[in-house]
């Protein structure tokens, strides 16, 4: 039997969307789509890169939250509204991903929720044992 444990947020959206920031089943861990979503509600940066660094923030916690880290991401997807924050959105995904390098998929869309957000990243992890680990 596969286990299943929701991870949230806390936002407001997640019981009437019926979605949870993040979701683990079994070894596998899928992070929904982010934003930049700003404490207390302040506004997100204007700049696509910084917005998307504070997206692999809040995916980063969601990550830890089920019990997996950035390492054991196998998979991103990137949503953006202008094809020209590629580099700089780009840039701030390597960041965090520069070495492990997961599969990644980058989508140039019409819109996002709102029209303040040039950027959105999901995640899907695969937690692995080390090699040296007892099966």
């Amino acid at each position: 039997m596969t286990l299943r444990r929701l991870v949230s947020s806390g936002s407001p959206y997640e019981p009437v969307v019926g979605f949870s920031r993040a979701v683990r089943a079994g070894d596998r861990v899928f992070v929904a789509g982010t934003v930049a979503v700003m404490p207390e509600g302040a506004d997100p940066p204007a700049d696509a890169g910084d917005q998307a660094r504070r997206c692999l923030e809040i995916i980063g916690a969601a990550l830890a939250e089920a019990g997996a880290a950035f390492e054991d991401v196998v998979r991103t997807r990137i949503y953006l509204v202008d094809t020209a924050d590629f580099e700089a959105v780009g840039r701030a995904h390597g960041e965090v991903f520069g070495d492990i390098r997961p599969a990644c998929t980058v989508v140039t869309v019409a819109e996002l929720v709102a029209p303040q957000y040039r950027v959105e990243i999901e995640a899907d992890a695969a937690i692995l044992l080390p090699p040296d680990a007892p099966a």
